[in-house]
């Protein structure tokens, strides 16, 4: 009975195509969940800031960071892809397909430190509020990645040997994406999407923790409400999950057997721990200080 239920899951999953077909428009799936991870991310950064006693519009703060982070996202799989600049050229920046991780975190980082700034909320605290929704968005839009089945696989699926036992991990092909593959492969982007939703949540409790209970709840991550702890453990957190799934993704390695991603991954793991140990050495603000400082800016 249970073999009988995941062959109907996945033959319901080979199924998926890159397109819905609405009468005669053809949406995509991949645009579809990057809009439902803005909808999420908007959401869960109101209610961060709702939280937090911040009055400024968290909605135009995600909006502006979701098109920049696209256009960063898009602009550094250029940069990592040049090949497909060199065949196809300029027409390769407006193509539905194909956008890096890490230019879009890049990118759209800087577009929260701008925002933050101009809003006077401070850089690190808006990145602290904005991390829970920027780690949820991201899975959701792995979910994108894989019902288009643009080519985020993991590499094909091998019998696993530990220890005095022998398995073979469950995969899936992907025979209608705009990518198709006919084998069995990881599913890649479900592993992703489960990751940054523990992660997220885990970032949604440590930001509430009360300040006269964040120091002794996990001391060694930093008090909680000290400035750039929570975005610190974002980019610990986030970089180790990317690094550690790189290992069954079909990337390319360039350097040291590595791939650009885990390249990249491991310099947010390393900035991580920097925030967070930085974050540890400062004395949160009271409330009442806080408060004070959001009444004196506004």
């Amino acid at each position: 009975m249970l073999s009988t239920s995941f062959d109907l899951v996945r033959l319901y999953l080979r199924s998926m195509i890159p397109y819905l077909h609405l009468w005669n428009f053809n949406l995509p799936t991949f645009g579809l969940m990057l809009w439902l991870a803005a909808v999420a991310g908007a959401f869960i950064m109101d209610r961060s800031f709702h939280r937090a006693r911040v009055t400024a519009d968290a909605l135009s703060m995600v909006a502006v960071t979701v098109i920049v982070g696209i256009v960063g996202a898009k602009l550094w799989h250029v940069i990592d892809t040049p090949i497909e600049f060199r065949e196809l050229g300029w027409q390769v920046l407006w193509s539905r397909d194909g956008y890096a991780w890490f230019g879009g975190l890049l990118f759209g980082i800087g577009a929260l430190l701008f925002q933050g700034w101009w809003a006077k909320i401070g850089m690190l605290r808006t990145l602290d509020l904005a991390a829970p929704a920027a780690v949820v968005g991201q899975g959701i839009g792995r979910i994108g990645c894989f019902l288009s089945g643009d080519g985020c696989y993991g590499i094909p699926i091998r019998p696993v040997h530990l220890f005095s036992f022998t398995f073979r991990p469950w995969g899936m092909s992907f025979p209608n994406g705009i990518e198709p593959i006919l084998i069995p492969v990881y599913p890649t982007p479900l592993y992703e999407f489960a990751a940054y939703l523990l992660i997220g949540g885990w970032l949604w409790w440590r930001l509430g923790i009360p300040a006269a209970r964040s120091s002794s709840v996990g001391s060694w991550l930093g008090n909680s409400k000290s400035s750039g702890a929570i975005v610190g453990q974002y980019l610990l957190l986030s970089g180790i999950a990317r690094f550690l799934i790189e290992f069954i993704r079909r990337n390319p390695k360039v350097l040291w057997g590595l791939s650009n991603a885990q390249l990249a991954s491991a310099g947010c793991v390393v900035a991580g721990i920097a925030l967070i140990f930085w974050a540890a050495t400062r004395s949160a603000a009271s409330p009442e200080k806080a408060a004070q400082a959001h009444e004196k800016a506004a």
